[in-house]
């Protein structure tokens, strides 16, 4: 009992706080303006729209201008990234480790680049805003970091470059026979 209550004590006077498997309190994009495009809340730190709005603004002007990729506001960590118009943001407590933080927002990054088809500006962005929100949905859960590997993430969600082919026509091709027409041509011409 006596050691519950040192424990107690100490992380009253240190601050210290339990791990936890809710990193992520919130990931966001915003455009050259400062204006939403997306945004996922995971916690209450910022329950009303109007207060998640103040706060995008308060990091948008702390970090529009800024070379760096990590920031501290209102004691909490946040890493981003910009890419032509946009501004990618992943935020966490300023007890979180910045690298687990920077392996979401890569992951984010990188599934979005392959979605949009290496185009990742805020026009294409806004044509595919279902698809972006399902990226995010795969990567976090309710604060919890589900995936870090764009690969996995694009794998999972299924999309598909310019280059692969549609499974539908390989489906129709072999529901018609059309492809072995095609293999017992091509062996008839090598005989």
């Amino acid at each position: 009992m006596v050691e519950i209550k040192r424990a107690c004590v100490h992380r009253l006077i240190t601050g210290w706080e339990e791990p936890s498997l809710y990193v992520v309190k919130a990931m966001f994009i915003l455009d050259c303006d400062g204006q939403r495009l997306v945004a996922k809340y995971y916690d209450e730190t910022f329950p009303s729209p109007k207060e998640q709005r103040c706060f995008e603004k308060s990091i948008f002007n702390k970090t529009h201008r800024a070379d760096g990729e990590i920031a501290f506001l209102e004691g909490m960590t946040i890493v981003y990234k910009s890419s032509i118009d946009l501004f990618f943001y992943v935020v966490g407590s300023s007890q979180e480790n910045e690298l687990m933080l920077v392996s979401v927002l890569t992951c984010l990054f990188e599934s979005l680049s392959h979605m949009l088809r290496k185009n990742v500006e805020k026009r294409s962005l806004l044509d595919n805003l279902d698809s972006a929100f399902l990226v995010m949905d795969e990567i976090v859960d309710g604060g919890v970091i589900l995936e870090c590997d764009s690969q996995q993430v694009i794998q999972k969600l299924n999309f598909r470059t310019a280059s692969e082919p549609a499974y539908g026509f390989v489906l129709f091709d072999y529901i018609t026979g059309t492809t072995e027409q095609s293999n017992s041509v091509s062996r008839r011409c090598q005989t």
